[in-house]
């Protein structure tokens, strides 16, 4: 009997280490360029990997403008970041990803107040029900169509400051996603569709990456598609009460911390070297191999003529022509 407890403990001990190390495999070593005379900006930056990224670009004395729909928080975060890093060059400004009308109220106050923009991480995301002012549903808009906007509206303040890069922060539930640019952004109800919006948006967010990629061909502006791990952040707090019982102690024994989650962005925000590599998806600091339908082209351009379409922009030209990228 005893023998068997020993195995048994010995297995879930065993168990426990694989997924620990699978699920929060530290990323590799590198050099942290300083960011001095750079601005950018961190969508949803008052917590979570959010905050972890601001923290990191303000340390490296970058100005960081956190973007975040709570003026609470968001003040209260970047008065913390000051603090911690001793970078007065900080400060926070209200975005609010649901609403298409505060998006662009946000891009003219900064296009307004600040000359240049050198870095912007689309890292805002939530998984939850309901529908925006705007008849979309409330997932696809934040985490897809919201930051889309924001993009187009910051673009040309990008080229200008280059070299530039965006980087959108997806995740690995872009394998499950199933986009139907016919039918963006339909609200759904129920705990499943809820899910499947979020693997829907993650979805878009890769194919945002590849295709800006292929629209930026010949400018120093890159975009990088990141998935962060599985972060223990608040991203899943609409989630029904009768699954977080469950779900806590999953992601509190497996789950990485927000600093943790941080270290891919900030790398593809970063790191010297990685132009060559811009349109592509990855994660623990390394270009990885998305799902199938994330390097499906003729989806990634049907979805930004649809993403268009849906926040009201008339087309853009692309900078130049499209060619064929290495997968």
């Amino acid at each position: 009997m005893m023998c068997s407890v020993l195995l048994g403990a010995a297995l879930l001990l065993g168990l426990y280490a694989l997924l620990y190390r699978r699920l929060r495999r530290a990323a590799p070593p590198g050099a942290h360029p300083p960011l001095h005379g750079r601005t950018a900006i961190v969508t949803g930056g008052s917590g979570g990997i959010g905050a972890a990224t601001a923290r990191e670009l303000a340390r490296r004395g970058a100005r960081v403008i956190l973007a975040s729909r709570s003026a609470a928080r968001g003040e209260a975060a970047a008065h913390r970041i000051r603090t911690e890093t001793g970078n007065a060059e900080v400060r926070f400004m209200q975005l609010d990803l649901a609403s298409l009308r505060s998006v662009r109220a946000f891009a003219s106050a900064f296009l307004r107040e600040e000359p240049r923009l050198h870095l912007l991480i689309n890292n805002a995301g939530v998984s939850a029900g309901g529908q925006t002012e705007d008849g979309y549903g409330l997932t696809f808009q934040v985490n897809h169509l919201g930051h889309f906007l924001l993009t187009q509206l910051l673009l040309e303040r990008l080229q200008r400051s280059a070299p530039s890069r965006v980087v959108i922060v997806a995740s690995r539930a872009h394998c499950s996603g199933r986009l139907d640019p016919a039918a963006l952004g339909r609200p759904g109800r129920g705990v499943l569709n809820t899910f499947q919006a979020y693997c829907d948006s993650k979805l878009a967010n890769v194919l945002h990456a590849r295709e800006l990629a292929t629209r930026l061909q010949g400018t120093e502006v890159k975009c990088y598609a990141v998935h962060p791990g599985f972060v223990n952040t608040e991203l899943f707090r609409h989630m029904p009460l009768w699954l977080k019982p469950l779900f806590a102690p999953l992601a509190w024994l497996f789950f990485r911390t927000a600093a943790e989650g941080a270290e891919t962005p900030l790398y593809c925000a970063t790191q010297e070297g990685l132009e060559r590599f811009s349109g592509r998806y990855f994660a623990d600091c390394r270009p990885q191999e998305p799902w199938p339908r994330a390097r499906d082209d003729g989806l990634a351009r049907a979805l930004w003529e649809a993403s268009e379409r849906l926040v009201g922009l008339a087309p853009r030209r692309p900078a130049a022509p499209a060619t064929a990228r290495g997968q």
